[in-house]
């Protein structure tokens, strides 16, 4: 099934948590907190006050309580407003 955000809303899929630390203590799946760093999947057209500024394949970071969570075909997914976007990670 495939999902098109409408407006000015971006579909984001969570990338994989780091399963060590820095320090390399590996980390319990309990003790994990949920990545802030997510790909875009699609986004939507924008609208006339806001222009859609990232596309999909863009890496963002977004706010922990931020959007709302969707789990689709065994995937977890966030949808968001662009404004909720804190930051394009550019590599």
């Amino acid at each position: 099934m495939k999902l098109r955000p409408m407006a000015d809303n971006v579909l984001l899929k969570a990338q994989e948590a780091q399963e060590t630390t820095a320090s390399g203590i590996i980390l319990a799946t309990t003790t994990k907190e949920k990545p802030a760093i997510y790909e875009v999947v699609s986004a939507g057209p924008g609208t006339k006050d806001v222009a859609m500024t990232v596309k999909a394949g863009d890496k963002v970071v977004v706010g922990k309580f931020a959007g709302s969570e969707l789990k689709l075909d065994g995937e977890e997914y966030k949808f968001v407003k662009l404004e909720d976007i804190l930051a394009v990670v550019v590599d």
